[in-house]
């Protein structure tokens, strides 16, 4: 079964690089590597499709949840561990599970990858309802776990996502909105924490940041969410006021004062000349989009 899968076959580009210097196995790599960015575009629109339902669940209270095995598994908890510092939101929004719980992120726990029965399990444990979006995550496309997870969350009526690199998988098939960004044969065969990783990681970047400047938490390519709690956040903050309002260091200090140490409601202050209780008005009516905001 395994040795029919594309991730699992030998690379003819690679069949001697045990016997090159480093440099030419380097580059050997390094050119396996141009072919995952191709491969991912050629999946923007069902990645688009997939935004556009986190997007939907996301502002009809629902949360994102990722669930995988081994390498998988670490890059959506990877994923989602850094929206609340990125983007400032709860830690609860975004959600990465990984089979073998928290000790598999840095000791491998494959054996749990089995069984379909624990996905199941470890999803229902998160309070996972109809009204999230889970992401299962498989280089392979046939992870029991993860195909246990994916059936769960189709019977309780969510959207389903598959990510895999292996042409109409079992993942692929289950899933409501399939993306399978077909990178090929990996230099060391089998090694899907290579391409078929780096793939996954360049969706799931996609999946929340595209989700998250749909839903206005960024303003041109700021990060109007960031939260100055701290000093790099406090720098931070001014001059991402300072860019967006087009006005000094200092200014951007006292927008952000004025502002209740909002960024959102400090740019609107300075661009449009109002008070801080008319912009925070708009931004409410606006769900906090700056942009719309300024239109108002």
């Amino acid at each position: 079964m395994l040795e029919k899968l594309l991730t699992e076959q030998p690379n003819p580009a690679s069949a001697s690089i045990d016997t090159l210097s480093t440099e030419e196995a380097l580059r050997i790599m390094n050119a396996e590597d141009h072919k995952v960015a191709g491969a991912v575009e050629r999946e923007i629109p069902a990645i688009a499709r997939a935004v556009d339902a986190i997007v939907a669940a996301f502002q009809n209270g629902g949360r994102l949840f990722y669930i995988g095995a081994g390498t998988s598994g670490r890059l959506g908890v990877l994923d989602a561990s850094e929206c609340p510092p990125t983007f400032s939101v709860p830690p609860e929004m975004v959600q990465g599970i990984i089979a073998g719980g928290d000790a598999a992120l840095s000791r491998a726990t494959e054996t749990t990858e089995d069984d379909p029965a624990i996905g199941r399990r470890d999803l229902e444990a998160r309070g996972f309802t109809g009204s999230d979006v889970l992401v299962g995550i498989a280089a392979s496309g046939r992870t029991p776990y993860v195909l246990g997870a994916v059936a769960e969350a189709r019977r309780m009526g969510a959207v389903t996502v598959g990510i895999s690199c292996t042409p109409d998988s079992e993942l692929g098939r289950a899933a409501e909105i399939a993306i399978t960004p077909l990178v090929g044969p990996e230099v060391v065969a089998g090694s899907t924490r290579l391409k078929s990783g780096t793939a996954q990681k360049l969706v799931l970047n996609m999946l929340t940041t595209g989700a998250f400047v749909r839903m206005g938490y960024v303003y041109g390519n700021l990060m109007v969410n960031v939260q100055p709690k701290n000093t790099k956040l406090i720098d931070r903050a001014r001059r991402i006021v300072s860019l967006a309002a087009g006005v000094s260091y200092a200014r951007a200090g006292e927008l952000l004062a004025a502002g209740g140490n909002s960024v959102r409601t400090a740019i609107l202050m300075s661009k449009s000349g109002i008070s801080r209780e008319e912009a925070e008005r708009r931004l409410a009516r606006t769900g906090g989009r700056v942009s719309q905001a300024l239109a108002e």
